[in-house]
Order: structure tokens, then C-alpha cells, then sequence
């Protein structure tokens, strides 16, 4: 299929007002979950660590995400159907400031598993409404610009997390307290536009595997960034004290990469509105596998590491936005909520891939089996994008 839409229907979106107030509670939301998620992965993982706990079974527990996940996601849009957008949105925010404090309270470690499930259930469910939100908010002709200024303060969001916890500090029940405050602020705005939510009109099927099939690319993309993202923000502060830094100085990394996301991920949304979006997602993916084979080169230089991670970071990211506008091009109304539910349940499966990989990879090669994990990812998708390419297949 094309990724335009016929000119009559471009004309038409194209011309639709949008609705700013709930664009910004929108964003102003998933601003607020990125800083409590980016805050609560590398802070779980250092708190694990800090009791013992090693790298694989840090990682075991934060793929415990991607199961919640892959379990809640399908019946996402039906309950959303039934309660509302912004309400479910404010009821996944409580669940995630409830499970955060949760964390600091609970001292067995088989308690985190029940925690990680409730509040990665709720961030998935939040992320899934907002995307299609966002994308039911923004014209065709400006869907991949608008879509990038919505990554873009997620990425924000991210990129607080881990300075918080720099200044902060990783003890104490400081840190907690703060993602959970983020998260209540994060939740006015949209309790605000209640009832100004796109109508989820059409059928409901469950059955989200079907998107796999016809968009692979994009939702192969969210599989990709779902590993890299949440494997790397968790275990990235673990190569960090491997390779001699302190712990603040670690986190710092996950920063470093958080602030490329920020800077890049409009002018990707642009590109995204100008160009294949099968090359494009290919091209992030390269570039995501260069930077990798890279991080062993530069990691005695702290510098050059947060360099690397920066620029790689950053344009990684892109395989969120322009696989998240490809989707919005291509459905709409309840359809668009459960490719959305679709594209993130990929991101999950991610998530549960990810942290496991990953994490497996410092402990087999410490440190640098963990950029060889990395790269072995962007480098298979690569590979199915040209496969893709060469076949004239529709991503």
C-alpha cells in the first residue's frame, strides 16, 4: 500500500483543526510516564544490584514488563470502549504512582515480580492510548512532525528521569517519591480534556497479531527499539560500573542518550513526512548497529562514550516515531487504537527480549558483551528491511 493517502482524503484530514488543549495534556502525560519509567529502570536495577542481585536476574525481573504487557494490551481498546480514554489513562497513572512506592517498600525480591507486572501494565496502557491519541490528533500532511514533537517530549520525560536521580541520589525513598510526584502532576492535564478523546468508532477484534503481517517493518521496528530501549536503560548502568564509573556517573549514560532523542526525533518526524519510511527505519537501525560496534572503541574515554550513546541514541529512537506515523497513516478510529495496542505489545515483546539479552551479554563478556548484543539486534533488522526492500514488500 502506499503510504499516502488518496488527495481527497489528505485535503480533507490536512484541513481538520486540532485540538491544542489535548494535544498538550497528551503530551504533558507521556512526559510524565517517560520520566517515571527512564527514573524507576536504571533506579530498580542499582537498588537490585545494591542487594546482591545479579545482572541476569535483574534483567529477568525487568522483562516481567514485557509479559504484563503482552497480556493487558489486546483488551486495551475494548475497556477503553467502555470507560474512556483519559479515564483509563488517569487509572493506569495511580496504578504506577501505587506499584512505585510499592518498590521501596518491599524488601523480598519475589514481591518485585507482582510490582513490575501492575506497573508496567499501566505504562503500556498509557502508551498505547496516548499514541493513538496523538496520532487520531495530528493531519496526514503533518502526522510524522506532530508525532515527533510527541516523541520528542517523551523523550524529555526520559531524559529527567536519570539526572533526577544524579542529584537525588539512588537511596532512600527520595527518588521513589519524586517519579511518583511526576506522575500525579503528569495526570491533571489529561484529567482536564475528559471527554474531548477521538471516538474509537468501528469494530474491536483482539487480535493484534494481524498487524504483524501487514505492516512488519513498523511493527518489527517497535520489537528492535522495545529490546535496545528498556534492555539498554536497565542494563546500561550496570556496563557503566563495569567498565569503573560510579554509579551517578553511569546513569548519566542513560541521559546522554535520553537528550540525543530529544534534539533528533523532530527532524526525523520531518523526514517521516518526506520520505520512504521502510529507508528510513532501515537507515535508524544501521546507524543504531554503527554505534554499537563502537561503544568498546570509546569506553575508556567517558567523553567519547557520551558522545556515541548521544548521537546513536537519538537516531535509534527514530524507529518509535516513524513506525508510530506509519501506523497512523495507514488506520484509524478503533482500527488506529489497536495497531497503536499492536505496535506497542512489538515494543513489549522487546521489553521482554531486551533486558534478558542484554543482561546475558555483560554477564558471558563482561563488559563488552553487552554492545555485541546490541548490535547483533540492529543488524537482523537491517537485514529483513533490505530483504523487505529487495522483495518490494509493503511495510
Amino acid at each position: 500500500m502506499d503510504q499516502r493517502q488518496a488527495p481527497t482524503e489528505e485535503t480533507e484530514a490536512s484541513s481538520q483543526p486540532i485540538n491544542w488543549l489535548a494535544l498538550a495534556a497528551v503530551i504533558s502525560g507521556i512526559t510524565g510516564v517517560g520520566l517515571a519509567l527512564s527514573l524507576s529502570l536504571p533506579l530498580l536495577s542499582i537498588v537490585l544490584e545494591r542487594r546482591g542481585i545479579s545482572a541476569s536476574l535483574v534483567g529477568l525481573n525487568t522483562a516481567t514488563a514485557g509479559v504484563a504487557a503482552i497480556i493487558v494490551l489486546p483488551f486495551v481498546t475494548a475497556v477503553a470502549v467502555r470507560v474512556g480514554t483519559a479515564n483509563l489513562i488517569i487509572l493506569s497513572f495511580a496504578v504506577m504512582c501505587a506499584s512505585l512506592m510499592g518498590f521501596y517498600y518491599a524488601e523480598e525480591f519475589l514481591l518485585w515480580f507482582p510490582l513490575r507486572f501492575a506497573f508496567a501494565a499501566a505504562v503500556t496502557a498509557s502508551f498505547a492510548l496516548t499514541e493513538f491519541w496523538i496520532n487520531s490528533l495530528a493531519p496526514d500532511s503533518r502526522r510524522g512532525l506532530i508525532v515527533g514533537v510527541y516523541t520528542a517530549f517523551l523523550s524529555v520525560g526520559i531524559a529527567l528521569g536519570p539526572l533526577i536521580l544524579a542529584l537525588v541520589g539512588t537511596e532512600g525513598i527520595a527518588p521513589f517519591l519524586c517519579g511518583a510526584a511526576a506522575l500525579a502532576v503528569a495526570a491533571l492535564p489529561v484529567a482536564l480534556v475528559r471527554g474531548q478523546e477521538p471516538e474509537l468508532h468501528g469494530g474491536v477484534s483482539n487480535n493484534l497479531l494481524r498487524f504483524l503481517w501487514l505492516t512488519p517493518l513498523a511493527l518489527v521496528a517497535a520489537i528492535v527499539f522495545g529490546a535496545v530501549e528498556s534492555g539498554g536503560t536497565a542494563i546500561l548502568p550496570l556496563y557503566g560500573t563495569a567498565l569503573g564509573l560510579s554509579s551517578e556517573a553511569a546513569v548519566v549514560l542513560v541521559s546522554a542518550i535520553a537528550v540525543g532523542n530529544v534534539l533528533s526525533q523532530i527532524p526525523i518526524g520531518y523526514l517521516a513526512d518526506k520520505m520512504d519510511r521502510r529507508l528510513l527505519l532501515i537507515l535508524c537501525s544501521f546507524i543504531g548497529a554503527l554505534g554499537a560496534i563502537a561503544l568498546p572503541f570509546v569506553s575508556d574515554n567517558y567523553t567519547a562514550l557520551l558522545v556515541v550513546l548521544f548521537i546513536t541514541g537519538g537516531i535509534v529512537a527514530g524507529l518509535y516515531t516513524v513506525g508510530l506515523t506509519h501506523l497512523g497513516a495507514r488506520y484509524k478510529g478503533a482500527e488506529l487504537a489497536e495497531a497503536n495496542a499492536a505496535f506497542v505489545m512489538m515494543y513489549a515483546i522487546g521489553m521482554l527480549i531486551g533486558p534478558v539479552t542484554l543482561g546475558a551479554g555483560l554477564d558471558v563478556w563482561e563488559p563488552h558483551g553487552f554492545a555485541v548484543a546490541i548490535a547483533v539486534i540492529f543488524i537482523a533488522y537491517v537485514v529483513l528491511g533490505l530483504v523487505r526492500l529487495s522483495r518490494a514488500g509493503r511495510a
